[in-house]
């Protein structure tokens, strides 16, 4: 089931004034506050990277964080100050949210004015600890993965947009090394291997989670931290694996860079900077290839 949510104050015009009010004093800051620590990166991010062509229809993701709700409004100010040489869908899926949750997307979806689409599905109610022996993060993630890209097809566009940051990729570096024996990177785009024709891009790649809970703070907005039902009341210790180590990278991560700043930089370079005559094997398309075969 999907429904597109249209905002109709009634008899209530007080509350559209002040939401307009605080609307345009979130646009605001956007584009003149955190013009620096935001909108300059999200722009640098979608240029560097070309993420986007013309054309585009993009579905912006909304899970009601304060990365994905940023990541809307930051879409709705790069259209109407920049090319609209795109399409824009504002699109949630509710994988069996709480009331609570719910309610508090939809709230700040209108005070941001964010006309978003939501769809249904039972994720949550279909992933279990017990059915998939007590990680179910993985699977969830994947699962909502494909339900996004299969209603976006649905509703026209050929790209999703996901709220990951510049922090979620250093994460993603440094625990790919520590915990899965491997380089890898959190790509700024790639291609669906499922859906033909799809991509998804991370117009937040270069700007910091910092800034993100600055800019939070500063318009006194309140998102919604893990809806998930699994682990919302878990203590850290009895959380999913994945949810654990994490948290303990991002701790480290800014342990070290209490030390040294340039650590976190570092991070983020170090995959742009491979020398592969300097690495023993590396896999490319699925291939594997070992230093020996040219030697």
């Amino acid at each position: 089931m999907t429904d597109f949510i249209r905002f109709d104050y009634g008899k209530n015009p007080e509350q559209e004034v002040e939401f307009l009010e605080k609307r345009k004093d979130i646009e605001r800051s956007l584009v003149k506050k955190f013009r620096k620590e935001i909108w300059r990166k999200f722009t640098k991010a979608i240029n560097d990277y070309d993420m986007i062509q013309d054309g585009d229809k993009i579905a912006v993701c909304i899970s009601g964080g304060k990365d994905s709700m940023l990541t809307a409004k930051l879409f709705q100010e790069l259209y109407k100050h920049g090319k609209k040489n795109f399409s824009l869908e504002f699109m949630v899926m509710n994988p069996g949210y709480n009331d609570l949750n719910y309610n508090n997307i939809v709230e700040n979806a209108k005070i941001l004015g964010v006309p978003i689409t939501v769809f249904e599905s039972d994720i949550f109610g279909v992933v279990s600890e017990d059915e998939i022996g007590g990680s179910p993060c993985y699977l969830c993630a994947r699962m909502r993965r494909g339900h996004l890209y299969s209603k976006a097809k649905e509703l026209g566009c050929n790209k999703i947009a996901l709220g990951h940051h510049y922090d979620d990729v250093i994460e993603t570096i440094l625990m790919g090394m520590l915990y899965g024996g491997q380089i890898q990177s959190m790509m700024p785009k790639l291609h669906s291997t499922n859906f033909e024709g799809m991509e998804l891009i991370r117009p937040l790649y270069l700007v910091r989670e910092e800034d993100v809970i600055h800019w939070r703070d500063y318009n006194k907005l309140k998102f919604i931290q893990c809806a998930c039902r699994f682990t919302e009341s878990l203590s850290i210790s009895d959380k999913p694996e994945n949810i654990s180590k994490r948290l303990e990278i991002k701790n480290l991560i800014h342990t070290l860079a209490q030390e040294n700043p340039i650590i976190e930089k570092n991070i983020f370079k170090s995959v742009e900077n491979v020398n592969i005559d300097t690495v023993i094997a590396y896999k490319q398309k699925g291939q594997k290839h070992h230093f020996l075969d040219e030697y």
